[in-house]
């Protein structure tokens, strides 16, 4: 079909592909013989490889400038893969490439995509290398076992609980030494309560009395040494699993050593949190321009809701769950520490704004600087923790103040020599 060419045209020869689980319709938009005018067609192509690897020898013989695809899921993924090497083939958000309501189909999805991609209106998502992706793999994989094992010892707990055990009352972990010793006896037979806290390691030796109260008069029947054993054989099959990849994970993270080192420098990231960073972004942040471009496409940036001049509360952007994720766990771990610019930074934060809002800001300040170290091979510097008290000296005077007067204080300030 024919269509008037716009003045704004970036692309003269593009694609757009709508991916879904059993084929991919593909538009294919060029120059026709009119003047001023484009020809588009749109054609169905399988999910196999034998079908995609087809689909690869057509794109090439139309010698496009730009081809464009957009999916749900992870669909797109056998088709980016094997087209990247030779297709000048991008990755774009499914947001960005909203179709009109109401008119949406997937081969009207495919011709908007090839006409937004001629315009040079979408920007393209950021699909790491291949020896990335194998990063990404390793550390995806060990936050998905991690967070499992949380849900199994939450499910452990709230079984101990149906059996009157309070056993988690009086241990921290229930996956330690001290509590796995117990649960193995209970699951064995063991029911004297002596007998079980006797089994106590470390500075739990000096909780007996209290392990032995709770676990006094518990309903534990053969049923429930069977489910508690089910339970920890399952939690040492996750940490089986978890030994594994962590073995592999610092095989494959070799080559990044010196920037997990210099990341590892940054108060609470740890190498676990250093190691997620590395496989989302990269470690290179050529493909991020700015630290904001970086911190928005992590979801840790402001919100921007602006209309008639007025600013409205905008939240935070989903962004990438696992960096998201990680920078969350950095924050929490500051938020622990004493002393020092970001856990002072955070206590501030959250005693105004509250702890959601720390959180986000300091996953920003995080980014920030790990965008600087990474980009410029710089090391890590940490501000006074009084920063903000000597660039601010009047709120700082401000809130000593409200804080003494709600105290019951009449305060006059006279200005030191």
């Amino acid at each position: 079909m024919g269509t008037k060419d716009p003045n704004d045209v970036v692309y003269r020869r593009v694609a757009g592909m709508d991916v879904s689980k059993s084929d991919v319709k593909v538009c294919v938009r060029v120059p026709s013989t009119q003047r001023n005018r484009y020809h588009s067609e749109v054609t169905t192509w399988g999910a196999t490889v034998p079908e995609i690897m087809k689909l690869k020898a057509f794109l090439e013989e139309a010698q496009l400038e730009l081809v464009v695809m957009e999916s749900t899921s992870d669909y797109w993924k056998p088709y980016f893969y094997l087209l990247e090497d030779t297709v000048p083939v991008q990755l774009v958000n499914a947001r960005q490439a909203r179709n009109l309501p109401g008119r949406k189909t997937d081969v009207s999805d495919a011709q908007w995509l090839a006409k937004t991609a001629s315009w040079g209106m979408l920007a393209p998502s950021f699909v790491p290398p291949p020896p990335i992706r194998v990063l990404r793999d390793l550390t995806r994989a060990r936050s998905t076992i991690t967070f499992g094992r949380a849900s199994e010892l939450q499910r452990l707990e709230k079984y101990l609980e149906s059996t009157g055990s309070k056993l988690s009352s009086v241990v921290s972990d229930l996956d330690g030494v001290t509590s796995t010793l117990i649960l193995r006896a209970l699951a064995g037979g063991e029911r004297d309560p002596k007998a079980l806290a006797a089994l106590a390691k470390g500075r739990l030796k000096n909780k007996t009395d209290e392990l032995e109260q709770a676990l006094t008069g518990i309903r534990f029947t053969a049923h429930d040494a069977f489910m508690v054993a089910f339970h920890l054989d399952e939690l040492n099959a996750q940490q089986a699993r978890l030994a594994a990849l962590d073995a592999q994970i610092t095989e494959a993270f070799a080559p990044f050593r010196t920037d997990i080192e210099l990341l590892s420098t940054i108060p609470g990231v740890k190498t676990t949190i250093a190691q997620v960073i590395i496989a989302e972004t990269g470690g290179n942040m050529a493909a991020f321009p700015t630290s904001a471009q970086l911190a928005s496409w992590a979801g840790v940036a402001p919100g921007n809701n602006e209309s008639a001049g007025r600013h409205k509360p905008a939240a935070t952007s989903k962004g990438e769950k696992y960096l998201k994720a990680a920078l969350g766990q950095a924050a929490l771990n500051i938020a622990k520490q004493k002393g020092g610019f970001l856990p002072t930074r955070y206590k501030r934060i959250a005693n105004r704004r509250g702890k959601p809002r720390a959180i986000v800001a300091t996953g920003h300040t995080l980014i920030t600087d790990i965008w600087n170290m990474l980009a410029n091979g710089v090391a890590y510097e940490e501000p006074h923790p009084r920063r903000y008290d000597q660039a601010n000296n009047d709120r700082t005077r401000q809130h000593a103040l409200r804080a003494l007067k709600q105290l019951g204080y009449e305060v006059t300030l006279t200005q030191a020599a």
